[in-house]
């Protein structure tokens, strides 16, 4: 956790003591630790540089996301999507941070219909009714920007709409619980609370991060409800939500190239993601 002496500078970049800075806030934390919960490293608290850094990344990261609405539309091919995101990655000054992490192939991750998350573009022609969602994580300066979202093709089914919808509303009220010395647990409780609401499931296999200096850090972000203690958030801390939501149940199945999730019941999944930055009052979306 934080260790820092009375007379020591404050750990939120303001130059000052911290008996004159955060004090109070550092005895909450204390009191919160020896309570059992997990409490973040000085690591984990982002620098004004780093901040800085980060919301560049995260800028170019969701203008691509953006100029897809126009581009993703029947007849388009995963692949195309991909070679379009990869070549203004690069005009642009960044690096496409998916492209060969841990061995993966492509620059984005493109998961239609029920893949859940981490689909592999290829020749698959996207066709009216599709839906699909694209991760984006742009790196510039060495500072990584990560964010997803959903995208109909042509004309989806109510269905579909209402799935893509309660998932950004899962999301909306997961950046809302997000408050200085709460524990990342209410970050799920939003997600899930929302989601049974409408008889959605949540996925439970894959979660959020921390993310900034490197692809994925500290925390790991729960989308569902638990009951152990995790981490408390603190200000300076940035890390991903990226609910994935199931109309049928939360199982999943991995398929043969080791990256691509499905539903194991064959039912839609969507996700929308966010990198967001913990504030003084709350939570500060960054892509």
């Amino acid at each position: 956790m934080l260790k820092l002496k009375r007379n020591d500078y404050c750990w939120c970049g303001s130059k000052k003591k911290l008996k004159k800075c955060h004090i109070d806030f550092m005895d909450t934390l204390q009191h919160l630790h020896s309570k059992g919960y997990d409490t973040p490293s000085l690591s984990l608290i982002k620098t004004d540089k780093d901040i800085a850094g980060i919301k560049k990344s995260s800028t170019l990261t969701h203008q691509l996301l953006d100029e897809l609405n126009t581009i993703i539309k029947p007849g388009i091919t995963t692949n195309e999507i991909n070679t379009w995101v990869h070549e203004e990655t690069i005009k642009r000054g960044a690096i496409p941070a998916p492209l060969h992490y841990k061995g993966f192939p492509k620059s984005i991750c493109t998961s239609i219909n029920d893949v859940i998350c981490h689909g592999i573009p290829d020749d698959t022609i996207l066709k009216e009714g599709d839906i699909v969602n694209v991760d984006i994580t742009c790196i510039i300066d060495g500072y990584f920007g990560d964010s997803c979202r959903m995208y109909s093709v042509g004309k989806i089914s109510t269905s579909a709409q209402k799935l893509i919808d309660v998932t950004k509303e899962c999301l909306d009220l997961a950046i809302k619980s997000v408050k200085p010395l709460q524990p990342v647990n209410v970050i799920g409780e939003a997600i899930e609370k929302h989601a049974h609401k409408h008889n959605y499931s949540v996925v439970e296999c894959f979660g959020g991060h921390g993310v900034g200096n490197a692809f994925h850090e500290e925390p790991f972000i729960f989308h569902y409800k638990r009951s152990d203690k995790q981490m408390i958030m603190v200000p300076g801390m940035v890390f991903t939500i990226e609910p994935m939501i199931n109309e049928g149940g939360y199982d999943c199945n991995i398929l043969d190239d080791d990256w691509t999730a499905v539903t194991k019941d064959g039912s839609l999944s969507a996700q929308w993601e966010h990198t967001i930055l913990v504030t003084e009052t709350g939570a500060e979306v960054l892509t």
